[in-house]
């Protein structure tokens, strides 16, 4: 496993990192396997892990903390999410932000998860939804400021919405803020324009979330796809977005070599850019774990096979769900 320098917090993480919203926050999870997966992971050298209290109301964070617990040995990094208090994705700028990140809602909840989490100090406290009309609110800096100086957490992110990366630019200005997590795949190119050149200029470390565009990019789904009710998915991919979506996933898969997947494609694409310091595929299944994490041992993509993916760059227009 490769390791990238996080930000300016200089941790050695691993490229290919684990996201934990789908053991939680999806249909059809199972928590042995999670367990079995997420041992996996480690044995491989993953060691950067990435929850929420949002997923599954603290038991992602719980199956996190079990796995911790069981690999005292390593060096593991958690990061974690405050909520918005008023359960409302993505955030809105004429939102108070008395509703959504008052001072005493984020150091409550940062206490919820190191309880959750079985830790003295958090990795990384990330705000699970951003809107920079906020930014000049005193109530988030105070509590960044705050938890680490008593030592709770050590690293203070903020979570991007969706299709609005630079929508936190001003956040970072105040140099309060250590990380941005942000959807960035092969469709999502857009935070290459303003966001990572900011990130690289204020040694920010970028989490590059959503690598597979919620399942396409694994190339394993079809137009008749359907989930259980109160599955996201189901937002996310209604049967018109997913018939617009699958188009383009056929129109990329000449570009993957003989041998090669179309997901090991799409990581690749991602780790391509000196601003990731890593990205966070949802894995619920050891052999997911087994083939994701394997893109981290490939060589990098040529400069050919990155301007060839530059053509598949979308920038979408839906609803921000």
């Amino acid at each position: 496993m490769r390791m990238r320098a996080f930000g300016r917090l200089g941790w050695p993480v691993s490229e290919i990192g684990y996201g934990m919203w789908g053991m939680a926050g999806w249909t059809g999870s199972d928590d042995d396997e999670s367990r079995r997966a997420l041992d996996r992971a480690v044995e491989l050298g993953c060691n950067f892990f990435d929850t929420a209290y949002a997923y599954g109301d603290g038991k992602s964070e719980r199956l996190l903390g079990d796995a911790l617990a069981r690999h005292r040995d390593r060096r593991l990094y958690a990061a974690t999410k405050v909520p918005p208090k008023n359960r409302r994705w993505p955030g809105q700028a004429d939102t108070p932000m008395s509703e959504v990140f008052p001072y005493e809602h984020i150091v409550e909840m940062t206490r919820t998860s190191q309880r959750n989490l079985g830790l003295e100090r958090i990795d990384l406290q990330q705000l699970h939804v951003w809107n920079d009309a906020w930014v000049a609110d005193d109530g988030w800096k105070r509590a960044a400021e705050d938890l680490k100086r008593e030592g709770a957490i050590e690293g203070f992110g903020i979570s991007v919405n969706r299709w609005e990366p630079a929508n936190v630019l001003a956040a970072l200005d105040t140099g309060l803020v250590d990380s941005v997590q942000v959807v960035y795949n092969i469709f999502d190119q857009a935070p290459e324009d303003v966001l990572f050149p900011a990130c690289q200029r204020l040694g920010v470390a970028v989490i590059a979330r959503v690598p597979f565009d919620e399942g396409s990019l694994t190339g394993a789904m079809t137009a008749n796809d359907r989930w259980p009710e109160g599955d996201w998915r189901n937002i996310y991919f209604t049967p018109d977005k997913l018939r617009t979506t699958l188009e383009r996933v056929e129109r990329l898969r000449p570009l993957v070599s003989a041998g090669a997947s179309l997901p090991d494609l799409a990581l690749r694409f991602i780790l391509h850019h000196p601003s990731v310091s890593t990205t966070i595929p949802g894995m619920r299944r050891v052999g997911h774990v087994e083939a994701n994490l394997a893109a981290a041992q490939a060589p990098p993509l040529p400069p050919s096979m990155i301007e060839a993916l530059r053509a598949h760059r979308w920038d979408r227009d839906w609803p921000i769900p």
